[in-house]
């Protein structure tokens, strides 16, 4: 009779009961907005994403649409480029190779939201970095903005010209035992094979890729330079065809201590005559790729009087493979007077610093 019972007011027959699994019969209310729920490894990887393209630089393409760069782009010397960076305030760097020779086929014009670089009739010359950034600027100081830059690096591919032309047939490295030097024999077809040679004894230089590595934006580098890598070389590049040779490349290794100038100061005579021509000069010894300014303060400067200075640079092998640069300063009085006497002061500056030295000329 129960049995009867059930099926009479359910039209069902009766189930036994067992336990629901997981997420069985559940039911979702109709009206309720579920609000969906974003991953928080998804949102931190979002972010670092868009910090990585903060990247204001962008290429025109054929198409005439825009694409971001990537950190190399390779193209056939021949083609034309268009490069523009956002920003009202935009500045461009280039190989300086274009500033050289003030070419016509590069121009920049700065529009108002953005700067437009412009290649025309490229050349394997061109191959180099191109970047860009926004300053930012205080009435007339302006400082680079290092959030907002962008920067690729631009291969201008030719089968003819696998090394990067340069003006020069030869060219001086320094090796300096505090800092890496670098054999700069960059290529235009980042693909191709490229070997460092030795001139005497005549033989290829094995590259470790620790104490000498190799960057196709670069050349080579030797980390840790030493007298035993001093000496002529050249890089040897094939792709697809017969290789090609470098130019040469002479390696100097220098060891001068750091600091301002080491300077000496002498004159012709200590003691000139009346309508003698003295001689002041101004010595510096220093790093053969260190440049040297020098300044004077001589009897009756502020009066104008006339005297003659000449500064000139040479290069002088110390033995044992040191190379030393001698940068000179004379300063020359012609026809001596009494006004003419007294204290003759030398500075000589360089990114160091700057040393003061000086003699006395008196009248015979």
């Amino acid at each position: 009779w129960l049995l009867f019972l059930i099926l009479l007011v359910t039209g069902q027959p009766a189930k036994s009961k067992r336990p629901k699994e997981p997420g069985e019969n559940k039911i979702k209310p109709v009206n309720k907005k579920v609000k969906p729920k974003i991953p928080r490894m998804k949102e931190r990887e979002s972010a670092d994403s868009s910090l990585k393209s903060q990247s204001i630089l962008t290429q025109m393409t054929d198409e005439g649409h825009f694409q971001k760069l990537a950190a190399t782009l390779s193209l056939s010397a021949g083609q034309s480029i268009e490069l523009r960076c956002k920003g009202s305030n935009v500045t461009w760097n280039y190989p300086s190779y274009l500033d050289t020779f003030k070419d016509s086929r590069l121009s920049i014009k700065q529009l108002d939201r953005y700067s437009q670089l412009i290649l025309t009739n490229s050349t394997a010359a061109d191959t180099g970095e191109y970047s860009c950034w926004l300053q930012l600027c205080n009435g007339n100081k302006c400082r680079k903005d290092e959030t907002k830059t962008g920067s690729t690096y631009i291969f201008f591919t030719d089968k003819e010209e696998l090394f990067v032309p340069t003006p020069s047939y030869f060219d001086i490295v320094y090796l300096n035992p505090d800092k890496p030097a670098v054999i700069p024999c960059r290529v235009t077809t980042p693909s191709a094979k490229v070997t460092l040679h030795r001139e005497f004894p005549a033989e290829e230089i094995e590259i470790d890729g620790t104490d000498i590595t190799y960057d196709v934006k670069k050349g080579f580098v030797y980390q840790h330079p030493t007298s035993d890598h001093k000496g002529i070389v050249y890089c040897k590049a094939e792709s697809q065809g017969a290789p090609q040779i470098s130019i040469k490349y002479h390696l100097l290794y220098v060891e001068v201590p750091k600091g301002p100038p080491s300077t000496t100061i002498a004159a012709s005579s200590t003691r000139a005559e009346v309508g003698n021509s003295v001689h002041v000069s101004c010595t510096v010894l220093g790093e053969p790729d260190v440049d040297v300014n020098f300044r004077w303060q001589y009897p009756e400067q502020e009066s104008k009087r006339p005297v003659i200075i000449q500064n000139f640079w040479r290069l002088i092998n110390r033995g044992t493979g040191h190379t030393t640069r001698i940068s000179k300063s004379v300063l020359v009085v012609e026809d001596f007077e009494a006004r003419d006497a007294g204290n003759y002061v030398c500075i000589a500056q360089n990114l160091q610093g700057e040393t003061t030295v000086a003699t006395k000329v008196e009248l015979n």
